[in-house]
């Protein structure tokens, strides 16, 4: 009974957000209260692990990688380098798409994709105004595409991370292993947003404009570049060494938030002023609904109706392809944390039970990390670009939850897809 009241509760905060009728975060926070005010009348879920159900990490992570951008925002550090990339990509923004997209799904690989994406949300904006462009493309496809980034390393997405830790894998097995399946998808969903944007992606009049700014009269505060410059720095090569010295991100984060407070004259409270408190509030609200649905017991039934099939060697291609895919479909519905927290004991416990459950940690692995990009909501880079994309004021800068449903749905099936052929053809690599 548990877990259709708060499956019930899922639901009506999803259709509040998908409708629009009220704001995101305040469909969310109803949400959040009505899962915690139900779950304590049926027993299934408390205050206290609703406060435990908030991603601590991520809530600090997102909080200091906004406030870093904030102090870099003013320096035009941003729009020094957006005018040398729009100069790299000549003006054709079909160019400038391909080049965003494969350098932020690159750094997703090894840094962690939220940071990516809070990193070149707003530079993607500035270079769109620089050419005079819709952004809503741009943004679009840098998130699904950190999204599928993130997916091929051990570091680059955090239920590879928890995938990791349980099962021992380690970066090499994860690259050689996610590598051959996150490249067909890649190169599939850049194919599909060049199609579905071709209007918004072709040059005004037929022509490539000419991009004659001078990039050196854009810096407002050298001074100021150069400290906050260094602050993000210290922040990405620990980034990329945080797992190894057992660094939380958010802890790296912060610290370089200390650095560039420490060295920096910048008014704190302007800096709070430019955090996006929205969003941070919605994904604590999220968290509470999506813990709700754990507790319950219903991520867990779930889980355990996938692995069941396992337990048969003959069927455990089937069973591995029916994972990724649901994998897929739940993530682009809820937080891909929890649902990977529940199926990680259960593939352990088969392992424990001598099954090789090797396929299965891959098809859980890039389950999650594609299916985020069907829903605007299913990925946190997702509602980052939503966010910079409502604050950039383009007069066309719009994309409703079902216009990216629209686009999400056949990126899904298609770059999954691409990737199920992959694991299906070469399955005992995978094994």
């Amino acid at each position: 009974m548990e877990m259709w009241i708060a499956a019930a509760i899922l639901i009506g905060a999803y259709i509040l957000i998908f409708s629009e009728k009220l704001h995101r975060t305040s469909a969310a926070v109803i949400g959040a209260v009505a899962m915690v005010g139900v779950g304590l009348m049926s027993g299934f879920y408390s205050q206290e692990l609703a406060v435990a159900a908030i991603d601590g990490n991520t809530m600090m992570l997102l909080l200091a990688m906004m406030m870093l951008v904030a102090m870099l925002r003013p320096t035009g550090g941003l729009e020094y380098i957006g005018i040398r990339l729009a100069r790299l990509a000549g003006g054709d923004p079909r160019k400038l798409l391909v080049y965003l997209c494969l350098v932020v799904s690159i750094l997703s690989m090894f840094l962690d994709n939220v940071t990516t994406v809070m990193i070149f949300a707003p530079l993607t904006v500035l270079i769109t105004r620089i050419l005079n462009l819709n952004p809503t493309p741009f943004l679009v496809g840098e998130a699904m595409l950190s999204n599928v980034g993130g997916a091929a390393t051990l570091v680059g997405d955090p239920p590879n991370i928890m995938i990791g830790s349980t099962s021992g894998l380690d970066f090499t097995a994860f690259l050689t292993h996610m590598g051959p399946m996150v490249l067909p998808a890649w190169l599939v969903t850049i194919a599909i947003l060049l199609v579905i944007f071709r209007k918004e992606l072709r040059p005004t009049d037929g022509q490539v404009p000419d991009i004659a700014l001078d990039e050196s009269k854009a810096i407002k505060d050298m001074p100021g570049l150069i400290r906050v410059s260094l602050a993000l720095a210290v922040v990405i090569v620990l980034f990329f060494l945080h797992h190894r010295l057992h660094l939380y991100p958010a802890y790296v984060a912060w610290f370089g938030v200390a650095i560039a407070l420490l060295i920096s004259r910048t008014n704190t409270d302007d800096i709070f002023a430019s955090v996006e408190w929205s969003i941070l509030i919605f994904f604590a609200s999220l968290f509470v609904i999506v813990g709700g649905v754990n507790a319950s017991g219903l991520l867990d039934l779930l889980g355990r109706s996938l692995a069941h099939g396992a337990l048969d060697p003959d069927t455990l291609l089937w069973s591995a392809l029916a994972l990724m895919w649901v994998a897929a479909i739940i993530s682009a519905l809820v937080d891909n944390i929890p649902f990977t927290v529940a199926m990680l004991p259960i593939v352990a416990g088969l392992e424990s039970q001598g099954i090789e459950v090797t396929a299965l940690w891959w098809a859980l692995a890039i389950g999650v990390g594609l299916g985020g990009n069907v829903t605007h909501i299913g990925a946190t880079a997702n509602i980052i670009c939503m966010a910079e994309l409502e604050r950039s004021q383009h007069p066309h800068a719009r994309i409703s939850p079902l216009q990216w449903m629209r686009i999400g749905f056949p990126v899904l099936l298609l770059s999954l897809g691409a990737a199920s052929v992959v694991f299906v053809m070469f399955f005992d690599w995978f094994r």
